[in-house]
């Protein structure tokens, strides 16, 4: 395992917290993190920056003029994002990591899409309030690659697919839980034919303490993926194993679903799903089982709900 001094950019939750907490108990090195400050670490072994990433003299300020072994950037979203960055730090890097994600690619191609397939040329207005992420992410891709290039710096950029594990503030694998911990039940698409993959939170971490051990990862990008394909119906079949009760499944039709606005997390309609054989013909990495990864996820939510009600149980005991 890499030592020296690891910069990671965000790092206080989900993705970040998970590889920083994975990086303490991994050989002898310095980690460093620089976000907000929104949500503390406070963990021995870890050195915390703050500032804002978007702002050049943000980072100059908030971070001390050494050089980093690698760097590794959960929260880069637009190529004006990567160059603050690279203009803020004083010191040299020698490794870039840039976390973007699978949804860059142009998904009317034939699944499953590896590293060579066509990603999205524009926005993608059908998306709302997020028709810029994906296209944003593939300028900061560009941006990034460009910018290492003129400064000889090596890169590797992951491209995870659906991320779920625990400390997850996106609503995917807890909006299922909240309602199996109400036996309410769970609307699922009545075709089962829309197939996707995830990728368990500390598998990313994993594998991104594989990029930094070997050089293999240099100047590569590789799909960050679980290679098990699920439709929703074997999703709540995962569900139903891990909570260890019959689940009330209804089915209803995808025009339906979106008419009564019921809120699912997974495409319903068309396959998302890629290929991560580059990354496991690199480093032969080993994936945990979706029933595992949730299993663990769902032992931690009620973890974090059982504690939330303790605290609140203190709270109205004070009043």
């Amino acid at each position: 395992m890499l030592t020296g001094k690891v910069l990671i950019i965000g790092g206080s939750y989900f993705a970040g917290r998970s590889l920083v907490e994975f990086l303490l108990n991994q050989g002898e090195k310095e980690i460093f993190t620089f976000n907000r400050g929104n949500i503390p670490l406070n963990l021995k072994g870890v050195t915390e920056f703050h500032g804002d990433r978007t702002s050049c003299g943000s980072i100059r300020e908030g971070l001390p003029p050494l050089n980093w072994d690698v760097v590794i950037d959960f929260c880069g979203y637009s190529a004006e994002d990567i160059e603050s960055l690279f203009h803020g730090v004083s010191g040299a890097i020698r490794h870039y990591i840039f976390i973007s994600t699978a949804s860059v690619y142009d998904h009317s191609a034939m699944p499953p899409l590896d590293e060579t397939a066509v990603t999205i040329k524009s926005p993608q207005p059908e998306l709302g309030d997020y028709a810029g992420y994906a296209f944003n992410k593939i300028k900061a891709e560009e941006y990034l690659r460009a910018i290492c290039r003129e400064k000889s710096i090596p890169w590797t950029i992951l491209r995870p697919s659906i991320l779920y594990g625990p400390f997850n503030y996106a609503p995917r694998e807890t909006y299922f839980f909240d309602l199996m911990e109400k036996d309410a039940p769970i609307v699922i698409p009545e075709h089962h034919l829309a197939l996707f993959n995830f990728i368990f939170v500390e598998d990313l971490s994993a594998i991104i303490g594989k990029c930094m051990e070997t050089n293999k990862s240099y100047d590569q990008v590789f799909n960050t993926v679980s290679p098990e394909f699920l439709s929703y119906k074997k999703f709540v079949e995962i569900l139903g194993l891990i909570s260890g009760k019959p689940l009330k499944i209804i089915q209803k039709t995808v025009q339906t679903i979106m008419q009564e606005r019921i809120p699912l997390p997974f495409s319903m309609d068309h396959h998302e799903v890629y290929s991560g054989d580059k990354l496991q013909k690199a480093f032969g990495f080993k994936f945990t089982p979706m029933a595992q990864g949730m299993q663990k996820t769902y032992e931690f939510y009620r973890f974090l709900k059982e504690k939330n009600k303790e605290k609140g149980r203190l709270l109205n005991g004070c009043l």
